[in-house]
């Protein structure tokens, strides 16, 4: 039997039977009943419309990886980077996408487990001799221990360390030396020697070819030490990944979505589609980036903006995705879903940034260039010395000191110390609602000594509201109707108050928009211009009296636009903006830090100068357009300064761009956002004390870090390269270097991680 299916309700059917059937763009289509095909009939594209595309399957998410010390490398799938050898990671991630396998940490795992299993009685064995008292001892002597050895051993170097014999070769082919490079050597010399004094032991020095003078349990014991480091490495390095995935795990898995009929029933998270009305209950996580359109509730927004108090929701208020709703219930209607809302904007962010390198990382980078080549130089130089000057037996001496030296000395934890610094701290600034954007700017912020402030919308709450209306009846409705057609920040307060009075806007001909001086138009057939005096003098417009009754709301720190109507000015409007609660004590902490304080803004001098009063900031810079406050911060920085900008608006952007480090607020343009270096998610300008803070605290873990791998391999090297045996008779053991090589990569890494309790 042939079938077909409907379209409507996806049920099979046969053609050949269904009378229910109809005619569209030319092919014929089948219904299992008359009301699919009176729904189809009613509205054929929406049946006809290719279905939506799936959510990638977990094996697609975070196809592209990276490599934390190298974030230039980025290929398809897992695998170890070619420049420095260490195993990439994930660039991207995605929501509710089960955790990325980690296939290099599972390898290196199992590779452990056997070459533990192995290593364990091969350094029993070759110890034996040491070892008085117990059963093996008599094994010493024994002919066949150097053969057994060798096949204990084998496994261990020849699979086991495969990895880093594949890393240090690529090193080699590439020119591109790092740690791998002086593991591969080492092990390599020892087992080789090992190896060649087995088969041939009447050629090697020393008294007796049978165990005496062999490293098997070195070669062995070292791959299994660079394992375990690898291991613990892996692992932590899979912590720092923890900042992105607590995040991701603030979206949730289902919303509540709301019917045109009323209805309600739960949607997954990659279903809300912009404009959806959800209902959020008490408890429950806010599914996407909205607005409250009934009911009323306090929003807990601490694990996105850092502040413990939840912020009280009404009618228009905003919500963001991923906060936890309080005791009430709403709806809201969603405005930024999925990868567009402000958690999915600070998932990116923060995983761009924990890729990013920071300026003091070329101190590791030009070190590295010359460190590994310098290494092995100083291993040869090594070997010859104790070959030449050395007791005896000098091969056995000079290949022990060799190889101490390539282990001890990988640059592992010198590669590591800045990298790991900055995945933590970015991933704690998250946490606190502190997006860091890149390296730069993270490491620059320490060092600002100048921080200038976009006033409306940073200083200020940046919702204004029409506080004064004066003149004619007429005046408030032409300027509303000038506004309508407006985007400037002042033009919704305006609207706002005149719809609150009773007042409809008319339609408006000829609009033109006057960067920082006002607007003009048509109106009912009269020509009207709503702005500062700076426009009324453009248009040859008296101002008169109206001046003395502007320059008195100014002095209360409202802006005041002026309305002239066919030349005439017949009214004028007062705007009031008021000062942010957290605003005074920002700036305090900012002052008793050092850092001075410049206030840009588009104002006049006379209401400009009542906020700077207010807050205790002495240099303003007021009735200025936007493209001078780059000017602002061009003189700024010849002056020598070191120069932050704060600002929020479109017209911040240049300025924010220009700025040592650019700093937005989250409640403001995403083109502001995008060009900042630094995000503070809730728009308080105590985030930037707390920015400060966490730069110090980076910076220092960063100088700790490299400190640690630079005294390592300072003090180690002449160990290892035998300073210590003329006057004490110590030879450092290759195992040793090994370990003492792991734990200061662990050190470094333990010594990052701590940025995750730091104080904000």
């Amino acid at each position: 039997m042939k079938t077909a299916h409907d379209v409507v309700c996806g049920m099979s059917v046969d053609p050949e039977t269904t009378p229910h059937r109809t005619e569209h763009s030319g092919a014929t289509y089948y219904f299992c009943n008359p009301r699919c095909r009176d729904k189809f009939i009613a509205d054929p594209d929406r049946y006809l419309a290719p279905p939506p595309a799936p959510p990638p399957s977990a094996t697609e998410l975070g196809r592209e990886y990276t490599c934390p010390m190298d974030p230039e490398v980025v290929q398809l799938g897992p695998g170890t980077c070619p420049v420095c050898g260490m195993a990439l990671e994930p660039k991207t991630f995605a929501f509710h996408a089960p955790a990325a396998a980690h296939p290099e940490l599972d390898d290196m795992r199992r590779r452990l487990r056997a070459s533990a299993a192995l290593t364990l009685p091969l350094f029993l064995l070759a110890m034996s001799d040491l070892l008085p008292g117990l059963p093996l001892q008599r094994l010493a002597s024994w002919p066949a221990l150097a053969w057994i050895q060798l096949v204990l051993a084998t496994p261990v170097v020849a699979w086991g360390g495969a990895p880093f014999f594949a890393r240090g070769w690529t090193s080699l082919r590439t020119r591109r030396l790092n740690m791998f490079t002086l593991i591969a050597i080492g092990t390599g010399a020892a087992y080789g020697y090992s190896l060649f004094a087995t088969v041939f032991p009447h050629l090697v020095p020393g008294p007796d070819g049978h165990g005496t003078g062999l490293y098997y349990e070195a070669a062995a014991v070292i791959t299994t030490l660079v394992l375990a480091g690898q291991v613990l490495e892996l692992r932590a390095r899979q912590q720092t990944a923890g900042a992105v995935r607590e995040l991701l795990d603030l979206a949730p898995k289902l919303a509540r979505r709301l019917g045109a009929d009323g209805s309600e029933h739960d949607v997954a998270f990659a279903d809300i589609r912009v404009g959806d009305r959800l209902r959020v209950r008490p408890g429950e996580r806010v599914p996407a980036d909205g607005v409250v359109i009934d009911g009323a509730s306090a929003v807990d927004e601490s694990m996105m903006t850092g502040e413990a108090i939840p912020v009280a929701k009404q009618p228009r208020d905003k919500v963001t995705g991923g906060t936890v709703n309080g005791a009430g219930g709403f709806i809201m209607r969603a405005e930024r879903v999925g990868e567009d809302t402000l958690l999915a904007h600070i998932v990116r962010m923060v995983s761009e940034a924990q890729r990013s390198r920071a300026p003091i990382q070329r101190l590791a980078d030009a070190v590295s260039s010359w460190f590994v080549p310098a290494v092995v130089l100083i291993a040869a130089a090594t070997f010859a010395a104790w070959l030449a000057i050395g007791p005896e037996p000098r091969l056995a001496h000079a290949l022990v000191a060799a190889v101490a030296v390539l282990i001890i000395a990988c640059p592992c934890a010198l590669g590591l110390a800045t990298p790991m610094s900055i995945m933590v701290g970015v991933g704690r600034g998250a946490r606190a609602g502190v997006l860091i954007r890149n390296g730069e700017a993270l490491e620059t912020l320490e060092r600002i000594d100048t921080l200038v402030v976009d006033k409306t919308g940073t200083l200020t709450a940046g919702k204004p509201r029409l506080a004064t209306v004066a003149g004619d009846a007429e005046a408030l409705r032409c300027a509303a109707s000038l506004e309508r057609a407006s985007e400037h920040p002042l033009a919704a307060a305006i609207l706002a108050g005149a719809a609150e009075r009773g007042v409809k806007p008319a339609a408006v001909a000829e609009f033109a928009s006057i960067t920082g001086k006002g607007v003009t138009g048509v109106v009912d057939g009269r020509r009207v211009a709503l702005g500062n005096r700076a426009l009324m003098e453009d248009g040859g417009i008296a101002v008169g009296a109206w001046a003395e009754r502007a320059a008195a709301l100014q002095r209360d720190g409202q802006t005041v636009m002026l309305i002239a109507v066919d030349g005439v000015v017949s009214g004028l409007l007062g705007v009031a903006d008021p000062i942010k609660e957290s605003t005074p004590e920002a700036l305090r902490l900012l002052a008793d830090d050092g850092v001075r304080l410049v206030m840009l803004t588009g104002d006049s001098r006379a209401t400009a100068a009542v906020v700077a009063e207010r807050l205790g900031i002495g240099d303003v810079e007021a009735e200025i357009l936007p493209e001078a406050k780059r000017a602002v911060i061009e003189r700024l920085m010849a002056a020598g300064r070191t120069v932050a900008m704060a600002g929020d608006g479109v017209n911040d952007a240049p300025a924010l761009a220009l700025a040592h480090v650019g700093i937005a607020m989250g409640t403001g343009t995403d083109v502001a956002m995008e060009t900042a270096g630094v995000t503070l998610v809730r728009g308080d300008l105590r985030g930037i004390v707390r920015a400060r803070r966490l730069s110090r605290g980076v910076m220092r873990n960063i100088r700790q870090n490299l400190f640690l791998a630079f005294v390592y391999n300072a003090l180690g090297i002449p160990i290892a390269a035998g300073a210590l045996y003329p006057a004490f008779g110590l030879l450092l053991s290759p195992m040793i270097a090994a370990a003492a090589m792991s734990l200061s990569s662990v050190s470094v890494i333990g010594n990052a991680l701590r940025l995750r309790r730091l104080e904000l």
